[in-house]
């Protein structure tokens, strides 16, 4: 091979909720990009993750959890090279069977990933399972995987090789993630509100980070909570105001380890304005 000759493609990580999406990306790229939850529209919107090895430059995209009717957000796929449909174990089901009606009719190459295998209590089961899905999709290129072990990463990395074209590489070898510094902080901020308030809030409130001050090795940041009502404010920021102290101390701790940073945080909880 030539070795000024480089490979770079987009390649899109599609499935229902809680297959395990987000701890793919996490897993592949080699840092935490994408919030890991089982709670429902944990990924809120598509995460970017990029990998360089060698000539080779991976552009994965994390796709929000297909649920009920909601396949909007598959759209992403058309622009892609490659589409990497991730199952749970031999668990099929509705939403599955959605997503898969929808890839299929699009001219764009097609890896299962049958997740989790790990958690299969009877290991030959995979074998039917794999007879079973490969007449259903007519397709060859169906991996099982465990994110556990990470010779199935490197096995899976090299499948994916064969669908980059040749293309010069688009990011920095060094970049990551093309999310913003800002989402980035946000994203901090919201997973605290999910491992501590679990089911008494939907995991759709949002986070703005509404200023970033630098100075030497210090960050000052304000983010803002925004909540739907008087309810859900009360919650947020809890007894005597303790549930919001714990989520700012976690989401500051958090921050300056991936920063190397002091960090102060300021958080306000407030209401969203209705129109």
């Amino acid at each position: 091979m030539n070795k000024k000759e480089k490979f770079c493609g987009y390649i899109t990580i599609v499935g229902r909720q809680n297959v395990g999406k987000s701890t793919f990306i996490n897993k592949i790229i080699g840092k935490n990009i994408s919030i890991i939850s089982k709670k429902k529209n944990t990924t809120q919107t598509n995460i970017i993750g990029i990998k360089t090895i060698n000539s080779y430059q991976f552009i994965y995209i994390d796709t929000p959890g297909v649920y009920d009717n909601n396949i909007k957000n598959l759209k992403v796929i058309k622009n892609t090279n490659l589409i990497l449909f991730i199952i749970d174990r031999n668990i099929w089901k509705k939403e599955d069977e959605m997503i898969f009606n929808k890839i299929k009719k699009i001219n764009i190459p097609i890896v299962y990933i049958i997740n989790k295998i790990d958690k299969l209590l009877h290991k030959s089961d995979i074998l039917s399972y794999i007879n079973i899905l490969s007449k259903k999709t007519d397709s060859t290129e169906i991996i099982p995987i465990s994110i556990k072990k990470t010779k199935n990463i490197v096995y899976l990395e090299k499948i994916i090789k064969k669908y980059l074209p040749k293309n010069y590489h688009i990011f920095p070898k060094n970049y990551i993630t093309t999310n913003s510094f800002e989402f980035s902080i946000s994203e901090v901020i919201r997973k605290q509100l999910i491992i501590f308030l679990r089911d008494e809030l939907p995991s759709l409130l949002r986070v703005k980070i509404e200023s970033i001050k630098y100075e030497f090795k210090k960050l000052h940041i304000h983010a803002i909570i925004y909540v739907n009502n008087a309810n859900q404010k009360k919650i947020v920021i809890g007894h005597q105001g303790n549930m919001i102290k714990k989520i700012s101390m976690l989401s500051r701790q958090n921050i300056e380890k991936q920063n190397n940073k002091k960090v102060y945080l300021l958080i306000w909880v407030t209401e969203k304005i209705k129109n």
